[in-house]
Protein backbone atom coordinates (compact mmCIF):
# COMPACT_ATOMS: atom_id res chain seq x y z
CA UNK A 1 0.00 0.00 0.00
CA UNK A 2 1.51 3.29 -0.73
CA UNK A 3 2.13 5.96 2.27
CA UNK A 4 1.41 9.63 2.13
CA UNK A 5 3.33 12.30 2.91
CA UNK A 6 2.00 13.83 6.17
CA UNK A 7 1.49 16.72 4.14
CA UNK A 8 2.16 18.33 1.07
CA UNK A 9 4.45 20.71 0.30
CA UNK A 10 7.28 19.68 -1.85
CA UNK A 11 10.07 19.13 0.75
CA UNK A 12 7.85 16.95 2.54
CA UNK A 13 8.39 12.99 2.32
CA UNK A 14 8.27 10.70 -0.50
CA UNK A 15 5.74 7.91 -1.55
CA UNK A 16 7.84 5.41 0.31
CA UNK A 17 8.67 7.41 3.68
CA UNK A 18 11.77 8.89 1.77
CA UNK A 19 13.31 12.39 0.76
CA UNK A 20 11.25 13.41 -1.84
CA UNK A 21 12.76 13.81 -6.02
CA UNK A 22 12.48 17.43 -5.75
CA UNK A 23 13.91 17.68 -2.35
CA UNK A 24 17.34 15.21 -3.35
CA UNK A 25 17.42 17.48 -6.11
CA UNK A 26 17.11 20.78 -3.93
CA UNK A 27 20.25 19.32 -1.62
CA UNK A 28 22.76 19.14 -4.89
CA UNK A 29 22.11 22.07 -5.79
CA UNK A 30 22.70 23.98 -2.50
CA UNK A 31 26.62 24.87 -2.29
CA UNK A 32 28.50 23.00 -0.04
CA UNK A 33 29.56 25.85 2.76
CA UNK A 34 25.56 26.12 3.44
CA UNK A 35 25.63 22.93 4.02
CA UNK A 36 28.43 22.71 6.14
CA UNK A 37 26.99 25.79 7.69
CA UNK A 38 23.48 24.09 8.16
CA UNK A 39 25.65 21.35 9.59
CA UNK A 40 27.11 22.98 12.11
CA UNK A 41 23.55 24.80 13.69
CA UNK A 42 22.14 21.37 13.94
CA UNK A 43 25.55 20.11 15.94
CA UNK A 44 24.97 23.17 18.33
CA UNK A 45 21.43 23.06 18.76
CA UNK A 46 21.95 19.56 19.59
CA UNK A 47 24.89 20.37 22.19
CA UNK A 48 22.51 23.27 23.74
CA UNK A 49 19.94 20.50 24.66
CA UNK A 50 22.29 18.26 26.14
CA UNK A 51 23.25 21.37 27.68
CA UNK A 52 19.69 21.66 29.25
CA UNK A 53 18.90 18.11 29.71
CA UNK A 54 22.10 17.87 32.20
CA UNK A 55 21.33 21.00 34.26
CA UNK A 56 17.32 20.43 34.20
CA UNK A 57 16.39 16.92 34.14
CA UNK A 58 13.25 15.83 34.42
CA UNK A 59 11.89 14.39 37.53
CA UNK A 60 12.57 10.52 36.45
CA UNK A 61 16.54 11.15 35.61
CA UNK A 62 16.42 13.49 38.68
CA UNK A 63 15.25 10.37 40.78
CA UNK A 64 18.23 8.27 39.19
CA UNK A 65 20.92 11.14 40.43
CA UNK A 66 20.35 10.87 43.52
CA UNK A 67 21.85 7.64 43.45
CA UNK A 68 25.27 7.81 44.88
CA UNK A 69 28.27 6.11 45.55
CA UNK A 70 29.68 6.20 48.74
CA UNK A 71 32.52 8.45 47.71
CA UNK A 72 30.39 10.86 45.93
CA UNK A 73 28.38 11.49 48.92
CA UNK A 74 31.76 12.58 51.07
CA UNK A 75 32.72 14.63 48.15
CA UNK A 76 29.19 16.22 47.92
CA UNK A 77 29.13 16.83 51.23
CA UNK A 78 31.99 19.04 51.17
CA UNK A 79 30.76 21.12 48.42
CA UNK A 80 31.53 24.47 49.80
CA UNK A 81 33.87 23.01 52.09
CA UNK A 82 37.03 24.55 49.80
CA UNK A 83 35.52 27.59 48.06
CA UNK A 84 37.03 30.43 50.24
CA UNK A 85 33.57 31.88 50.81
CA UNK A 86 34.18 33.95 54.26
CA UNK A 87 30.98 33.61 56.54
CA UNK A 88 30.05 36.46 58.44
CA UNK A 89 29.22 34.42 61.46
CA UNK A 90 30.41 30.81 62.52
CA UNK A 91 26.87 29.65 62.37
CA UNK A 92 24.61 26.44 61.22
CA UNK A 93 21.53 24.86 61.68
CA UNK A 94 20.77 22.17 64.14
CA UNK A 95 18.08 19.65 63.76
CA UNK A 96 17.59 16.78 65.64
CA UNK A 97 15.56 14.28 63.74
CA UNK A 98 14.56 10.83 63.08
CA UNK A 99 14.93 8.97 60.11
CA UNK A 100 10.76 8.79 59.90
CA UNK A 101 10.58 12.45 59.14
CA UNK A 102 12.07 13.14 56.52
CA UNK A 103 9.15 14.05 54.43
CA UNK A 104 8.14 16.68 56.84
CA UNK A 105 11.96 17.94 57.05
CA UNK A 106 12.80 18.38 53.32
CA UNK A 107 9.83 20.27 52.80
CA UNK A 108 10.73 22.23 56.08
CA UNK A 109 14.29 22.74 54.65
CA UNK A 110 13.40 23.60 51.09
CA UNK A 111 11.44 26.57 52.58
CA UNK A 112 14.38 27.76 54.67
CA UNK A 113 16.57 27.67 51.65
CA UNK A 114 13.66 29.72 49.46
CA UNK A 115 13.40 32.20 52.40
CA UNK A 116 16.88 32.62 53.17
CA UNK A 117 19.83 30.27 53.27
CA UNK A 118 19.97 30.05 49.15
CA UNK A 119 21.39 33.36 49.76
CA UNK A 120 23.70 32.25 52.73
CA UNK A 121 24.82 29.12 52.45
CA UNK A 122 25.10 28.32 55.79
CA UNK A 123 25.53 24.87 57.30
CA UNK A 124 24.00 22.31 58.25
CA UNK A 125 24.00 19.65 61.61
CA UNK A 126 22.07 16.79 61.86
CA UNK A 127 21.69 14.99 64.94
CA UNK A 128 19.56 11.23 65.58
CA UNK A 129 20.21 8.92 68.12
CA UNK A 130 19.97 6.31 65.37
CA UNK A 131 22.52 6.03 62.66
CA UNK A 132 21.29 8.14 59.42
CA UNK A 133 19.99 6.35 56.54
CA UNK A 134 21.95 7.32 53.26
CA UNK A 135 18.88 8.24 51.74
CA UNK A 136 18.29 10.66 54.65
CA UNK A 137 21.80 12.05 54.23
CA UNK A 138 21.49 12.17 50.06
CA UNK A 139 17.75 13.43 49.88
CA UNK A 140 19.04 16.54 52.55
CA UNK A 141 22.04 17.26 50.61
CA UNK A 142 20.17 17.87 47.51
CA UNK A 143 17.49 20.08 49.30
CA UNK A 144 19.90 22.29 50.96
CA UNK A 145 22.71 24.99 50.06
CA UNK A 146 25.13 24.85 52.32
CA UNK A 147 27.07 21.95 54.04
CA UNK A 148 25.70 18.91 55.47
CA UNK A 149 26.92 17.33 58.80
CA UNK A 150 25.27 14.40 60.48
CA UNK A 151 26.20 12.92 63.79
CA UNK A 152 25.10 10.49 66.23
CA UNK A 153 23.65 11.49 69.55
CA UNK A 154 25.76 9.48 72.38
CA UNK A 155 23.93 6.69 74.37
CA UNK A 156 25.07 8.15 77.91
CA UNK A 157 23.17 11.69 76.46
CA UNK A 158 20.01 10.12 75.68
CA UNK A 159 19.50 7.62 78.33
CA UNK A 160 17.83 7.88 82.12
CA UNK A 161 21.00 9.03 83.85
CA UNK A 162 21.22 6.39 87.39
CA UNK A 163 20.60 8.23 90.33
CA UNK A 164 16.98 8.85 88.85
CA UNK A 165 14.66 6.89 90.84
CA UNK A 166 12.86 4.84 87.54
CA UNK A 167 10.42 3.32 89.49
CA UNK A 168 9.02 6.62 90.56
CA UNK A 169 10.24 7.99 87.14
CA UNK A 170 7.29 5.62 85.24
CA UNK A 171 4.87 5.92 87.85
CA UNK A 172 5.05 9.42 87.28
CA UNK A 173 4.92 9.07 83.13
CA UNK A 174 2.09 6.50 83.42
CA UNK A 175 -0.04 9.26 85.74
CA UNK A 176 0.35 11.71 83.16
CA UNK A 177 -0.43 9.73 80.28
CA UNK A 178 -3.69 11.53 79.70
CA UNK A 179 -2.72 15.02 80.89
CA UNK A 180 -0.52 16.61 78.64
CA UNK A 181 0.95 15.85 75.47
CA UNK A 182 4.09 13.40 75.56
CA UNK A 183 3.23 12.24 78.90
CA UNK A 184 4.03 9.01 79.25
CA UNK A 185 6.92 9.17 76.58
CA UNK A 186 10.40 8.25 78.15
CA UNK A 187 11.92 8.97 74.25
CA UNK A 188 10.28 12.55 74.54
CA UNK A 189 12.08 13.33 78.23
CA UNK A 190 15.41 11.86 76.89
CA UNK A 191 15.41 14.45 73.90
CA UNK A 192 14.41 16.91 76.15
CA UNK A 193 17.07 16.43 78.92
CA UNK A 194 18.98 16.14 75.48
CA UNK A 195 18.23 19.52 73.73
CA UNK A 196 18.72 21.26 77.49
CA UNK A 197 22.30 19.79 78.08
CA UNK A 198 24.30 18.36 75.78
CA UNK A 199 23.35 19.40 71.87
CA UNK A 200 25.89 22.00 72.11
CA UNK A 201 28.40 19.37 73.45
CA UNK A 202 28.34 17.34 70.38
CA UNK A 203 31.83 17.65 68.29
CA UNK A 204 30.23 18.70 64.80
CA UNK A 205 29.65 22.20 67.02
CA UNK A 206 33.22 22.63 67.90
CA UNK A 207 33.40 24.81 64.98
CA UNK A 208 30.13 26.92 65.33
CA UNK A 209 29.53 29.88 67.82
CA UNK A 210 25.97 30.02 67.13
CA UNK A 211 23.20 27.60 65.95
CA UNK A 212 19.52 28.12 64.90
CA UNK A 213 16.81 25.50 66.07
CA UNK A 214 14.96 24.13 63.09
CA UNK A 215 12.54 20.88 63.81
CA UNK A 216 10.66 19.10 61.09
CA UNK A 217 7.56 20.24 59.41
CA UNK A 218 7.69 23.93 60.74
CA UNK A 219 6.91 26.75 58.06
CA UNK A 220 9.02 30.00 57.21
CA UNK A 221 5.85 31.71 56.15
CA UNK A 222 7.70 34.86 54.91
CA UNK A 223 10.98 35.91 53.56
CA UNK A 224 14.02 36.71 55.36
CA UNK A 225 15.83 39.91 53.99
CA UNK A 226 18.57 40.03 56.47
CA UNK A 227 21.18 37.80 57.92
CA UNK A 228 19.67 36.74 61.80
CA UNK A 229 23.28 35.33 62.62
CA UNK A 230 25.22 38.62 61.55
CA UNK A 231 22.18 40.61 63.84
CA UNK A 232 22.73 38.43 66.65
CA UNK A 233 26.75 39.68 66.39
CA UNK A 234 26.92 42.91 65.62
CA UNK A 235 24.30 44.22 68.05
CA UNK A 236 25.46 41.41 70.81
CA UNK A 237 22.65 39.04 71.13
CA UNK A 238 23.15 35.69 72.84
CA UNK A 239 19.49 34.66 72.49
CA UNK A 240 16.48 34.88 70.45
CA UNK A 241 13.20 34.10 69.77
CA UNK A 242 9.38 33.95 68.06
CA UNK A 243 6.73 32.74 69.94
CA UNK A 244 6.90 32.56 73.69
CA UNK A 245 3.36 30.62 75.60
CA UNK A 246 2.76 29.89 78.87
CA UNK A 247 3.51 25.96 80.00
CA UNK A 248 1.48 23.17 81.59
CA UNK A 249 2.26 23.41 85.17
CA UNK A 250 1.28 20.30 85.88
CA UNK A 251 5.23 19.51 84.14
CA UNK A 252 7.36 21.78 86.08
CA UNK A 253 5.77 21.06 89.52
CA UNK A 254 9.26 21.82 91.12
CA UNK A 255 11.12 23.17 88.06
CA UNK A 256 10.94 26.81 89.79
CA UNK A 257 12.64 25.71 93.26
CA UNK A 258 15.05 24.03 92.34
CA UNK A 259 16.20 26.94 89.96
CA UNK A 260 15.49 29.35 93.33
CA UNK A 261 17.97 26.86 95.01
CA UNK A 262 20.42 27.56 92.10
CA UNK A 263 20.31 30.75 92.87
CA UNK A 264 21.03 30.88 96.56
CA UNK A 265 24.08 28.50 95.57
CA UNK A 266 25.15 30.51 92.78
CA UNK A 267 24.65 34.09 93.22
CA UNK A 268 27.70 34.90 91.37
CA UNK A 269 25.75 34.02 88.27
CA UNK A 270 22.87 35.83 87.98
CA UNK A 271 22.97 39.03 85.57
CA UNK A 272 22.93 42.08 86.81
CA UNK A 273 20.26 43.24 84.51
CA UNK A 274 17.71 40.03 84.36
CA UNK A 275 14.32 39.40 82.92
CA UNK A 276 13.44 37.01 86.04
CA UNK A 277 10.49 39.61 86.70
CA UNK A 278 9.24 38.32 83.29
CA UNK A 279 8.97 34.72 84.85
CA UNK A 280 7.82 35.90 88.32
CA UNK A 281 4.12 35.78 89.24
CA UNK A 282 2.94 38.43 91.32
CA UNK A 283 2.86 36.30 94.53
CA UNK A 284 6.59 34.98 93.06
CA UNK A 285 5.83 31.92 91.80
CA UNK A 286 6.62 30.55 88.60
CA UNK A 287 4.08 32.09 86.30
CA UNK A 288 5.01 29.69 83.49
CA UNK A 289 5.70 32.06 80.54
CA UNK A 290 9.04 30.19 78.29
CA UNK A 291 9.93 30.86 75.18
CA UNK A 292 9.08 28.23 72.26
CA UNK A 293 12.53 26.63 72.42
CA UNK A 294 11.79 24.69 68.88
CA UNK A 295 12.67 28.20 67.23
CA UNK A 296 15.59 29.81 68.49
CA UNK A 297 18.88 31.69 67.22
CA UNK A 298 21.42 31.74 69.79
CA UNK A 299 25.07 31.70 70.72
CA UNK A 300 26.70 28.34 71.88
CA UNK A 301 29.16 30.16 74.03
CA UNK A 302 26.10 31.26 76.07
CA UNK A 303 25.51 27.60 76.67
CA UNK A 304 28.51 26.00 76.86
CA UNK A 305 29.31 28.93 79.68
CA UNK A 306 30.51 28.00 83.32
CA UNK A 307 26.80 29.69 84.62
CA UNK A 308 24.91 27.70 82.39
CA UNK A 309 26.84 24.47 82.39
CA UNK A 310 26.30 24.99 86.29
CA UNK A 311 22.41 25.36 85.98
CA UNK A 312 21.94 22.03 83.88
CA UNK A 313 24.19 20.44 86.25
CA UNK A 314 22.06 21.25 89.12
CA UNK A 315 18.39 20.48 87.32
CA UNK A 316 19.78 17.38 86.15
CA UNK A 317 20.38 16.14 89.78
CA UNK A 318 17.32 16.89 91.00
CA UNK A 319 16.03 14.37 87.99
CA UNK A 320 13.29 16.24 87.48
CA UNK A 321 13.36 15.79 83.40
CA UNK A 322 11.98 12.25 84.14
CA UNK A 323 10.43 12.45 87.82
CA UNK A 324 7.55 15.17 86.14
CA UNK A 325 8.60 16.67 82.69
CA UNK A 326 10.70 19.45 82.35
CA UNK A 327 10.72 20.75 79.10
CA UNK A 328 14.24 21.94 77.48
CA UNK A 329 11.74 25.51 76.53
CA UNK A 330 11.08 26.07 80.15
CA UNK A 331 14.73 25.66 81.00
CA UNK A 332 16.32 27.70 78.65
CA UNK A 333 13.76 30.08 79.35
CA UNK A 334 14.42 30.20 82.81
CA UNK A 335 18.43 30.47 82.18
CA UNK A 336 17.94 33.08 79.54
CA UNK A 337 15.68 35.07 82.16
CA UNK A 338 18.33 34.43 85.05
CA UNK A 339 22.16 34.59 83.49
CA UNK A 340 21.60 37.16 80.46
CA UNK A 341 20.99 40.88 80.20
CA UNK A 342 17.40 42.09 78.94
CA UNK A 343 19.82 43.63 76.45
CA UNK A 344 21.12 40.45 75.46
CA UNK A 345 18.23 38.78 74.09
CA UNK A 346 15.94 39.81 71.06
CA UNK A 347 12.63 39.18 69.86
CA UNK A 348 12.38 37.96 65.85
CA UNK A 349 9.56 39.11 64.12
CA UNK A 350 9.84 36.86 61.71
CA UNK A 351 7.60 34.96 59.42
CA UNK A 352 6.75 31.46 61.60
CA UNK A 353 4.73 28.17 61.66
CA UNK A 354 4.81 25.81 64.50
CA UNK A 355 1.06 23.98 63.97
CA UNK A 356 -0.93 25.36 65.75
CA UNK A 357 1.23 28.78 66.48
CA UNK A 358 2.76 31.16 64.47
CA UNK A 359 4.66 34.24 64.38
CA UNK A 360 3.80 36.82 61.55
CA UNK A 361 5.26 40.33 61.08
CA UNK A 362 2.95 42.79 61.97
CA UNK A 363 4.37 45.34 59.67
CA UNK A 364 1.17 45.34 57.01
CA UNK A 365 3.44 46.97 53.78
CA UNK A 366 6.61 44.27 54.56
CA UNK A 367 3.69 41.38 55.03
CA UNK A 368 1.96 41.97 51.93
CA UNK A 369 5.05 41.86 49.70
CA UNK A 370 7.01 39.50 51.59
CA UNK A 371 4.58 36.48 53.34
CA UNK A 372 1.79 34.48 52.78
CA UNK A 373 0.14 34.12 56.74
CA UNK A 374 -2.30 36.29 58.44
CA UNK A 375 -0.58 38.74 60.94
CA UNK A 376 -4.55 38.81 63.51
CA UNK A 377 -3.43 35.34 64.13
CA UNK A 378 -0.14 35.45 65.58
CA UNK A 379 0.32 34.06 68.73
CA UNK A 380 1.62 37.64 69.74
CA UNK A 381 -2.33 38.10 70.31
CA UNK A 382 -3.16 34.58 72.16
CA UNK A 383 -4.13 34.88 75.58
CA UNK A 384 -1.77 32.15 76.72
CA UNK A 385 1.38 34.75 74.86
CA UNK A 386 3.79 36.02 76.88
CA UNK A 387 5.27 38.15 74.30
CA UNK A 388 3.64 40.93 74.69
CA UNK A 389 4.78 41.22 78.68
CA UNK A 390 8.62 40.40 77.42
CA UNK A 391 8.40 43.71 74.95
CA UNK A 392 6.87 45.39 77.86
CA UNK A 393 10.13 45.27 80.07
Amino acid sequence: MQKWRSDSSPGGMGPEGGISTDRKAAEQRRPSHQRILGSAVILLAAIAALVLFVANPPPIERARMLTYSPSQIRESRLKHANTGRVYPVRAAFVILVRNSELHDLRATVRQLEDQFNKRHHYAYVFLNNEPFTEEFKQAMEWATTGDCHFGLVPYEHWSMPPWVDRVRARRTMAMMADKVPYGDSESYRKMCRYESGFFFQHPLLDNFDYYWRVEPGVEFTCAIPYDPFKYMVDHNKLYGFTISLIEFPITVKTLWQTTNAFRATYPGYIAPNNTLDWVTAPNGSYNMCHFWSNFEIASLDFFRSPAYTAYFDFLDRAGGFFLERWGDAPVHSLAVSMLLNKEQVHYFDIGYLHKPFQNCPIDPDFNDMHCFCNPNRSAIYNPDSCTKAWLAL
